[in-house]
């Protein structure tokens, strides 16, 4: 599967965004999906996951109650919705798939279990 992730831009402080993630091929709903951020300097930072079939989720601890992650099968499409944004969110946002099993929290972290990328989109928070 082959991946593009768009929807980022600049926004201030407690705004919303949502990170829309399209994939290409037949066996989409087969791929947990995550996003994962990286900022000037640091770590790749998970974001988020969300299991084939959509009925399970992960978040990682500074996203939790602010973002929301939700997929569409028919679409071939994975959306990161996030809200009351903080300037400390700003980041390059990459969407990634991997059919590893189980969907399990620690796995969903490990970005060696995805083995499909996308390009990555710049999200940038105003104070």
């Amino acid at each position: 599967v082959q991946l593009q992730a768009f929807g980022g831009g600049l926004v201030q402080a407690g705004g919303s965004l949502r990170l829309s993630c399209a994939a290409s091929g037949r066996t989409f709903s087969t791929y947990n999906m995550g996003w994962f951020r990286q900022a000037p300097g640091k770590e790749r930072e998970f974001v988020g996951a969300i299991s084939g079939s959509g009925d399970s989720t992960y978040y990682g601890d500074s996203v939790k109650g602010r973002f929301t992650i939700s997929r569409d099968n028919a679409k071939n499409t994975v959306y990161l919705r996030m809200n009351s944004l903080k300037p400390e969110d700003t980041a390059v946002y990459h969407c990634a798939g991997g059919r590893f099993t189980p969907f399990q929290t620690v796995a969903v972290r490990v970005r060696s279990f995805h083995n499909a990328w996308g390009q990555g989109t710049q999200v940038t928070v105003s104070s």
